[in-house]
C-alpha cells in the first residue's frame, strides 16, 4: 500500500518548473525538492558520528 502512496505522489520536477509563474517558484521547488534528502543526510551523519563516538 506504501508503495502505491509513493508511486502516485511522485511529481515531475521539470513539468513544475516549466509552468512555473515566476522564478521564485522555480526556488521554492528545487528548495522542496532536495531539503528533504539533504536533511536525512545530516542526521544520518550525527548518527553515525554518535555511534562511533560512543564506540570509543
Amino acid at each position: 500500500m506504501n508503495l502505491f502512496a509513493l508511486i502516485i505522489q511522485q511529481v515531475d520536477i521539470e513539468q513544475k518548473i516549466t509552468d512555473a509563474p515566476d522564478s521564485r517558484y522555480e526556488i521554492g521547488v528545487f528548495i522542496g525538492t532536495y531539503l528533504p534528502f539533504v536533511v536525512l543526510v545530516v542526521i544520518a551523519y550525527f548518527m553515525y558520528h554518535s555511534a562511533k563516538k560512543k564506540n570509543n
